[in-house]
């Protein structure tokens, strides 16, 4: 499903049997996305990512003091530099490709981070990801260094001779989706490739990362890039099947995946909607695979009642037919305490329509 909706590169874990004999499965499958391994910068990870002839792997490796301080007291970054450069010329001395991850980029001394960069670029690594470890990450322009995305990307660029970068987000205050998209308009016209790191559903540690599914219509509805476009109404597909995979629950009101995310309860969006559907959605939903619902609720007017009770009953309803002003009547009387706070469910519904007299 993945490589169907474009996901170009998947990045797995190996470390558990269960894991290797995933990685096995997804070989074998043939598909068009490029497979990598995720790898601590140790000898023994690189090792594994061979035996399983995965063809490309990341190795992940902080670069800011607050890490080196409480995971290595009293070791010199400069021996944990020449550690992963060691490690990235025997992977690369193996054939693969290399991929090196800046854990906690947004929070490094720039002048240790170029270093870093520079020393795994000459080593042969292809790609440098930005590590927003901790969401801490700011997409405005004049943010200054460590944690301005455009500075950073910009420095890099001047200052680096990293051939690529990506952009690896968390959510920790709701910003990893802007500031990938600022990654790559930062990017853009800078590097050939800009790498996106994202997650279905925002799927992560902690509060999470990039949502995949809301990158891809943000390139697609802001930036009018269409290399996902064939995928996109599989994402409503994608997301229910991770959700009853995993147990992960999607919020009703989750974008573009949610089941209410083209929901309409009041009377007043209810009514905009059917008359032109754009008045309250930037897109439809059919494209990302997802279905409009006009709820019926204590905000519903006449239009959205009428709407729905002509879906249920199968029939064209006069607006002053004297069952729907009864109908309408009913529903306002179920509200009208105030201890009813939920839509009615459609069985509910079904009921009144039954009740003031339109027949199924």
């Amino acid at each position: 499903m993945l490589d169907a909706i474009g996901v170009e590169r998947i990045e797995v874990h190996q470390f558990q049997k269960p894991d290797q004999e995933g990685v096995k499965l997804i070989q074998d499958m043939g598909l068009e996305a490029r497979l990598a391994s995720w790898c601590r910068a140790v000898k023994d990870d690189i090792d594994i990512a061979l035996k399983l002839d995965v063809k490309e792997i990341g190795i992940s490796h902080p670069v800011s003091d607050i890490h080196f301080k409480a995971k290595w007291p009293g070791t010199p970054a400069e021996k944990l530099l020449s550690n992963v450069v060691d490690l990235v010329e025997y992977a690369k001395s193996h054939g693969l490709i290399v991929f090196v991850h800046g854990e906690d980029s947004t929070r490094a001394d720039w002048n240790f981070e170029k270093r870093f960069i520079n020393a795994v670029a000459d080593a042969g690594a292809e790609c440098y990801r930005i590590c927003d470890t901790v969401g801490v990450g700011l997409s405005n322009p004049s943010a200054p260094l460590p944690n301005g995305i455009p500075a950073k990307i910009k420095k890099i660029k001047e200052e680096t001779k990293i051939k690529n970068i990506e952009m690896h987000a968390h959510d920790d205050l709701g910003n990893a989706v802007g500031n990938t998209i600022t990654a790559v308009n930062m990017a853009d016209g800078l590097y050939d490739n800009v790498y996106l790191s994202t997650t279905l559903l925002g799927m992560g540690e902690r509060a999470g990362n990039a949502e995949t599914e809301k990158v891809m219509m943000n390139l697609y509805i802001h930036y009018g890039l269409k290399k996902f476009e064939d995928g996109l109404s599989r994402l409503k597909e994608v997301a229910d099947y991770i959700s009853q995979a995993t147990g992960f629950v999607i919020p009703p009101n989750k974008a573009i995946v949610g089941s209410y995310a083209f929901a309409h309860e009041s009377g007043i969006h209810a009514q905009g909607v059917l008359g032109d559907p754009f008045t309250y959605e930037p897109y439809p939903p059919k494209l990302v695979g997802n279905i409009r619902r006009l709820t019926v609720g204590k905000q519903s007017g006449r239009a959205s009642i009428k709407h729905q009770a002509e879906i249920l009953t199968g029939t064209k309803i006069e607006r002053n037919d004297p069952r729907l002003n009864n109908l309408i009547q009913i529903v306002k009387g179920i509200y009208a305490s105030g201890e009813r706070k939920s839509t009615l469910t459609e069985e509910e519904l079904k009921n009144l329509v039954l009740k003031v007299g339109f027949s199924k």
